[in-house]
């Protein structure tokens, strides 16, 4: 017993000041970084997804003025905390469906009814409006294990 103890080396974890931080979005400065890169990504999910103004602004938790405030290019715009991590969680779907599907139905799903436990025969977008924050990170968790990520 001594001996295979005596050839069992110890483990060092890595402390986790190491890691790489982790993006966030609470500090202003960071947003008011990566704002217009967001709005752009945003502007194009919504195009890509074929989203109605009601839904892109009901999906970023704006109200359709706002949301038609926001869209325009080249204006400098501050986006709060929440709309930063709704278009994160957003683009992180993007990717998953386009990982999942080589077609169209990446761009579609989100607008098809859905059997999923989570949806209840709703569309994704409409579970993530009525859902808000949770249930997008509940549809990114969903679409990640469907093709197998997680």
């Amino acid at each position: 017993m001594t001996e295979i103890a005596s050839m069992v080396q110890p483990v060092e974890l890595v402390p986790r000041a190491s890691a790489p931080a982790r993006q966030g979005f609470a500090a202003e400065a960071d947003r008011d970084r990566l704002a217009a890169t967001a709005l752009k990504a945003y502007r194009r999910l919504v195009e890509q997804w074929g989203l109605t103004a009601a839904q892109a602004a009901a999906l970023l938790g704006v109200s359709v003025s706002t949301w038609e405030r926001l869209k325009p290019e080249g204006r400098a715009r501050s986006l709060t905390q929440d709309q930063m991590t709704r278009i994160s969680i957003l683009t992180g779907i993007y990717k998953g469906l386009h990982l999942l599907f080589a077609d169209a139905m990446a761009d579609r799903w989100l607008l098809l009814p859905n059997s999923g436990p989570i949806f209840q025969g709703r569309s994704p977008v409409a579970a993530m409006i009525d859902g808000g924050i949770p249930l997008m990170l509940d549809v990114r968790r969903y679409v990640d294990a469907v093709r197998g990520g997680l």
